[in-house]
């Protein structure tokens, strides 16, 4: 499987000739969405999900199918009958034959005064988890994490922690938007040294196979 990183929290993953694009919000590339097969988004917020880039991909591709929960699907499902799927904690469905489990139900709290929305992660093929605004530890092994490093709902310690408690094989910097590049090496320097795990970033738009 070939995963590319595209700006803040989108990641392509890409098999068999087929495209997954998971979260193209609003920091992300407009061009982050073009040739999917079938798209995942955790929640509602911006910079996860931009509708006008959902539309792009749905446009660009008759096949392509989105997945994603209720919050976001009852904003786009009446322009594409039949292609936006709703899904939510415990369950289970292939898309463009990747096969995917829903885990989580709750944004990560940004503050008591604001009021929790919906997130779901999505673990793909059993192996790449992606939380979306969550720190959700999946009731399954998970060999690639896509690690939300900086947010205004986590901290360093926190971040740390989550590595710690899933012991992923490896770990990728998602959500990193907001990072400045002074910031980065410490926090490279501090997940790495701490998390227990061999941590990484790519560049957006660098790849790796997985």
């Amino acid at each position: 499987m070939k995963l590319t990183k595209k700006s803040h929290a989108c990641v392509r993953l890409e098999k068999d000739g087929r495209t997954l694009v998971l979260d193209p919000g609003g920091f992300t590339e407009e061009d982050a969405v073009l040739g999917a097969d079938a798209l995942l988004v955790t929640h509602e917020h911006a910079d996860h999900f931009d509708e006008g880039r959902l539309r792009a991909a749905l446009e660009a591709n008759p096949a392509a199918e989105i997945w994603t929960l209720r919050s976001v699907a009852e904003r786009i499902s009446a322009a594409f009958p039949g292609r936006v799927h709703t899904v939510g904690h415990g369950d289970a469905f292939t898309a463009a034959g990747f096969d995917v489990q829903v885990h989580g139900e709750l944004h990560a709290v940004i503050h008591p005064d604001i009021p929790r929305i919906t997130n779901v992660g999505y673990l793909v093929d059993g192996s790449v988890f992606h939380p979306g605004d969550a720190l959700t530890v999946p009731d399954h092994p998970v060999d690639t994490l896509l690690l939300p490093v900086m947010a205004p709902w986590n901290k360093i310690s926190e971040v740390i922690d989550y590595v710690r408690e899933l012991k992923p094989r490896r770990a990728y910097d998602i959500h990193d938007a907001l990072l400045t590049d002074l910031a980065r090496p410490i926090y490279d320097r501090q997940i790495g040294e701490l998390g227990g795990t061999d941590h990484a970033r790519l560049a957006p738009g660098n790849s790796t196979e997985i």
